[in-house]
């Protein structure tokens, strides 16, 4: 029975610390929906909005930060691969995919919607 009540102990601090969480929790399909971030030439992401609350940058620097291991693997398993080619074939990638209304950057470096 007592490690149940662990358990139970365990969860209600899960809990109380779920309920603490800032209110903008936000993933990165919901602040490209919402125009906060957009995707740029270089195969990350970045951050569009004006005077950007502290998760949001935390959000992008995590997916940034994963996929630039996600890029150095590819990189790392493909003979004559660099970096900077693996990150703008991605970048093409995700700008292709990225759905119409969205924010991406254009080739000047602006950010625009997507046609």
């Amino acid at each position: 029975m007592r490690p149940f009540k662990s358990f139970l102990a365990l969860l209600s601090v899960v809990c109380a610390l779920g309920l603490a969480m800032p209110a903008l929790a936000i993933d990165l399909d919901g602040a490209k929906a919402e125009g906060l971030v957009g995707e740029r030439q270089d195969g990350y992401v970045g951050v569009v909005a004006a005077n950007p609350p502290a998760d949001l940058k935390r959000l992008v620097d995590d997916i940034n930060l994963r996929r630039r291991g996600a890029y150095q693997k590819v990189v790392s398993q493909t003979p004559g691969a660099t970096l900077a080619a693996v990150e703008k074939l991605a970048a093409a990638k995700l700008i292709a995919k990225t759905p119409s209304g969205q924010i991406v950057q254009d080739a000047s470096g602006n950010w625009v919607k997507k046609p």
